[in-house]
């Protein structure tokens, strides 16, 4: 592995409009280095999405409504997912703009070492695209589960 510096994560618990705008939902979504994860994603996506002649799936991602059941104390982006969808130890990271995470799933493999936490194998659930242009991510353990902690709310 390369040396570079870590990335840096935190945690956004904030209500969005899901279902086409028909309410405001809790939700919870990674912002990596600053950026929302969806956002990023649009990025690596764009080009399959457009090759696909459906240039307006890239991206679109919202975040997790099942707040309770996700945020701190749970171990669900620590390397012990709740919610999977390719049963090989994937941790679903955002779903569906409809408010429902198998819709359309976000999913990658976290690693957790001592000194940091790495995402990596991002997939999507229902197509093959190359999104080797997502990540991988590497954050120092601490700065991540601090950030993780403060979604107790």
């Amino acid at each position: 592995m390369q040396n570079r510096s870590m990335d840096d994560i935190r945690f956004l618990v904030s209500h969005e409009s899901l279902g086409g705008g028909e309410g405001r939902f809790l939700t919870i979504q990674p912002v990596v280095n600053g950026s929302l994860l969806r956002d990023l994603a649009r990025a690596a996506e764009a080009p399959a999405a457009a090759g696909d002649g459906q240039p307006d799936l890239a991206g679109s991602y919202a975040g997790l409504c099942d707040v309770d059941v996700l945020r701190w104390p749970s171990r669900h982006y620590l390397g012990d997912p709740v919610l999977q969808w390719f049963d090989e130890g994937d941790t679903v990271l955002l779903g569906c703009l409809c408010g429902e995470w198998e819709c359309w799933p976000l999913t990658a493999q976290i690693e957790v070492t001592e000194p940091s936490i790495r995402w990596h194998g991002f997939r999507n659930g229902h197509r093959e695209w190359d999104l080797s242009a997502l990540g991988p991510f590497e954050f120092d353990r601490a700065q991540y589960e601090g950030a993780w902690e403060r979604t107790a709310g």
